[in-house]
C-alpha cells in the first residue's frame, strides 16, 4: 500500500511541476494588460479576454510564421527519418573493413554532441554564399543534418531489436538488400519509428538558434516571432502568451494521437536479452 502511495504521489508531484508553467502560460493568454503588473501576481484573472488571441489572428504574417515552422519541421523530419532509418540500418547490415562501421558511427554522434553555435557563423556564411537565406529550404537542410545523428543512433537500437532469422528468411524467400529494408524491417520497426518522428518533429518545431539566424521576414519560424515580442519598450506578455499556446497545440495533438505508439516506441529497444 506504502509503495502505491509513494508511486502516485510521485506521479502526481511530477506532473505538477511539469504543467504548471503551461497552465500559468494559458491563464496569462487570457489576462488584461494591468494583470501583468499586479502585485501579488494574478493568477487566475477577474476579466477574461480573448484579444490577445484576436490580436493574433488578425497579424496577417502570424499564418505564414505558421506555415512555415509548419513545412520545415515537417519535411525535414521526413527527411532526417527516411535518410538516417536507411543509414541505421546499413551500418548494422553492412560490414565495412577497417572497422568503420564504429569509426563512422563515433563521428556521427561527436557531431551530435558538439554546441550547435559552435558552428554557427562559419554556417551562416556559407547558406549566405549558396543565397539561401531567408529561405525555407535553409531551415530544411539545417534541420535534417542536426536530426540525422539522432535519427540514426535512435533507429539503430531499434534494428537490432529485431531477429535476424526473420531477415534471413527474407533473403532465403530471395529479398534483396532494398526488399528486406522496405518490406521487412521498416513495417516491424513502426512504433520506434513513429516514437522517432515525433521527437525529430520536436527538435526541428522548437529550434531557435539557426531560425533567429538564418532567417529576418520570409521564412522566420514561430519561436522567433515569439521572442519578437521582447521589445525594448517591454514584454508583451498577452501576445506572447497567446503565441505560445497556440504554438504548444500542435505538439500537444500529435502526441495524443500517437501516444500507443510513442510509448511503445520508446521501448522497444531498451531490453535486449
Amino acid at each position: 500500500m506504502l509503495k502505491v502511495i509513494l508511486r502516485d504521489g510521485t506521479t502526481f508531484v511530477i506532473l505538477f511541476v511539469m504543467l504548471v508553467p503551461f497552465i500559468w502560460l494559458l491563464l496569462t493568454s487570457f489576462k488584461i494588460p494591468i494583470d501583468f503588473l499586479s502585485w501579488p501576481p494574478v493568477i487566475i484573472p477577474d476579466t477574461w479576454t480573448f484579444a490577445n488571441y484576436k490580436m493574433m489572428i488578425a497579424e496577417p504574417m502570424i499564418l505564414n510564421n505558421f506555415a512555415n515552422s509548419m513545412i520545415i519541421a515537417v519535411v525535414s523530419t521526413f527527411l532526417a527519418v527516411l535518410i538516417g532509418s536507411a543509414g541505421a540500418y546499413s551500418l548494422l547490415r553492412i560490414k565495412l573493413p577497417y572497422k568503420l562501421n564504429n569509426i563512422i558511427l563515433t563521428w556521427i554522434l561527436i557531431t551530435r554532441m558538439y554546441p550547435a553555435i559552435a558552428t554557427a557563423i562559419p554556417y551562416f556564411m556559407l547558406i549566405q554564399k549558396f543565397g539561401l537565406l531567408d529561405t525555407r529550404l535553409s531551415l530544411i537542410i539545417t534541420y535534417t543534418g542536426f536530426n540525422l545523428p539522432f535519427v540514426v543512433w535512435l533507429m539503430l537500437g531499434f534494428f537490432q531489436g529485431i531477429p535476424k532469422s526473420i531477415e534471413d528468411a527474407a533473403i532465403v524467400d530471395g529479398c534483396n538488400f532494398f526488399q528486406r529494408f522496405v518490406r521487412i524491417i521498416f513495417p516491424l520497426s513502426a512504433p520506434g519509428i513513429i516514437a522517432t518522428t515525433i521527437l525529430s518533429f520536436l527538435l526541428a518545431w522548437n529550434e531557435f538558434l539557426y531560425a533567429v539566424i538564418l532567417t529576418s521576414v520570409k521564412a522566420k519560424t514561430i519561436p522567433v516571432v515569439i521572442a519578437g515580442f521582447i521589445t525594448d519598450k517591454g514584454l508583451e506578455w498577452g501576445e506572447m502568451s497567446a503565441l505560445g499556446v497556440t504554438f504548444v497545440l500542435p505538439v500537444i495533438a500529435l502526441a495524443w494521437i500517437s501516444q500507443k505508439y510513442l510509448v511503445r516506441g520508446l521501448t522497444l529497444g531498451a531490453v535486449k536479452g
